[in-house]
């Protein structure tokens, strides 16, 4: 069997959610294209009403087209489910709204490269406190303070920004997150779910950006209430059962609670 880090086999995808986004998309295809020629693009339209399926195209991605608005965690889903069933080894979420630098996914394949014991590495915002990178409002930073403190402790090892969506994840990953994928808060459950199922994942510092276009679905009135809505989640998803990952060896393995 070929190994999963034989660079000269890997096939590397990049999943583009994008929900009315036809002022950046194609800006966004273009960078990864261009930063990571190794990686081919999949935009997954979310149910969007502007042009945003054929800005992508037009960009040289493909499309998945979403009949409605399914949300970021199903958005998600339908892409790892995709990279699953094209066989493709390594998965990197890009958001198409350009916060995202894509120079920044070959830092995290090569940190991916480089641990055997890795699954998913995302980029932090917050890991190098010299960065000048954008960085959210002051209320959602202390939001995501609370939640980087909960998945710490949780998980047993320094979670810095549990909020970023910017994560790659190698062939285990796609399996994991193609059959169980959190919907509604999905950046901070994801890493409770690899958590739970054992597999391993770090941080590395990134520089985001500012969106290039639209707003935040949660507004500065908001974050509290989101706040305690994904601690609710997070303290409910520890008990509740998951369907089975899938070994190395293909079988599918023993479901099991997050610990």
């Amino acid at each position: 069997m070929q190994s999963a880090r034989d660079t000269t086999l890997i096939r590397n995808l990049a999943i583009v959610p994008a929900y009315n986004e036809a002022g950046a998309i194609a800006g966004t295809v273009a960078a990864i294209r261009e930063e990571a020629p190794d990686f081919d693009v999949v935009v997954v339209n979310d149910g969007s009403s502007d042009a945003t399926a054929e800005r992508a195209a037009a960009a040289g991605a493909a499309v998945l087209r979403m009949p409605f608005n399914v949300g970021i965690g199903g958005a998600m889903q339908s892409g790892y489910i995709y990279a699953l069933e094209h066989g493709y080894e390594v998965a990197v979420q890009v958001d198409g709204d350009g916060q995202h630098d894509p120079s920044h996914i070959a830092d995290l394949l090569e940190r991916l490269r480089s641990d055997p014991g890795l699954n998913m590495v995302t980029g932090s915002r917050f890991m190098d406190p010299s960065s000048d990178g954008y960085r959210s409002s002051a209320t959602r930073r202390i939001g995501i303070r609370v939640f980087a403190s909960v998945v710490s402790r949780i998980t047993g090892r320094p979670v810095t920004d549990p909020t970023s969506g910017f994560r790659m994840t190698d062939r285990r990953g796609i399996e994991l997150f193609a059959r169980d994928y959190p919907h509604d808060y999905p950046e901070v459950e994801a890493i409770l779910l690899m958590h739970a199922h054992r597999l391993g994942s770090c941080e590395i510092p990134v520089v985001m950006r500012p969106r290039l276009t639209g707003s935040s679905a949660i507004s500065s009135t908001q974050s509290v209430y989101y706040m305690i809505k994904v601690l609710l989640a997070v303290f409910v998803g520890l008990f509740r059962s998951r369907p089975p990952a899938v070994r190395e060896d293909g079988a599918p393995a023993v479901a099991e609670r997050a610990t």
